[in-house]
């Protein structure tokens, strides 16, 4: 964090010295002492908030950049098994809005001939993939958007939640942007 330790006692027998020398003979000046030591730290500690997942370029997909926002600050403020929870039920919608941003039905149809729903990112995603990275060589990137929403449900419905899994399910969520965003040439230079 960059923040620099104020104390400059190396050991307990230093501090020791320090206390025991006559300038801090009673507990109450010793506190006050190591008080105002650590109080700039402490204060720095507090400004400072706790990025987990570093924030991500615009996609250009304003539902989808705004649900990313909103998936880093909840991470952020997360304490307890429901707001985990909470991260993955965001993560799904962030994905939810990410297929309906790419998804085409006259381009990228259906793979079983019915039409997705307008909330199916699972296949809407799928068919898009299956349209723009075309044969077996590219079974693996399918498989990834299909972990990527799974892992989210699954963080939604999981009573036990922990923060790495929501950091993970929230770093999975924002991959899956990033290489659909690649993929569409929202990340493309411009020329």
């Amino acid at each position: 964090m960059d923040i620099e330790d104020p104390n400059p006692h190396a050991d307990l027998w230093v501090w020791y010295g320090k206390w025991s020398d006559g300038s801090l003979p009673t507990y109450q000046s010793r506190r006050r002492y190591i008080t105002d030591l650590y109080e700039p730290l402490l204060d720095a500690l507090h400004s400072t908030s706790r990025t987990v997942i570093k924030p991500q370029e615009p996609t250009g997909w304003m539902r989808v950049d705004r649900s990313m926002e909103k998936i880093g600050n909840a991470l952020e403020r997360a304490r307890d098994e429901e707001d985990f929870q909470s991260v993955g039920l965001l993560c799904r919608e962030a994905v939810i809005s990410l297929a309906q941003a790419v998804y085409d039905p006259e381009k990228h149809g259906a793979l079983d001939g019915v039409p997705p729903s307008p909330t199916d990112a699972k296949r809407m995603l799928e068919s898009y993939i299956a349209q723009e990275l075309q044969g077996s060589a590219y079974d693996y990137q399918r498989k990834f958007a299909k972990a990527v929403f799974d892992l989210a449900v699954n963080l939604q419905h999981r009573r036990t939640a922990k923060f790495r899994d929501a950091a993970l399910c929230a770093e999975a969520t924002r991959s899956m942007i990033n290489t659909i965003a690649l993929l569409s040439g929202q990340r493309d230079p411009e020329r």
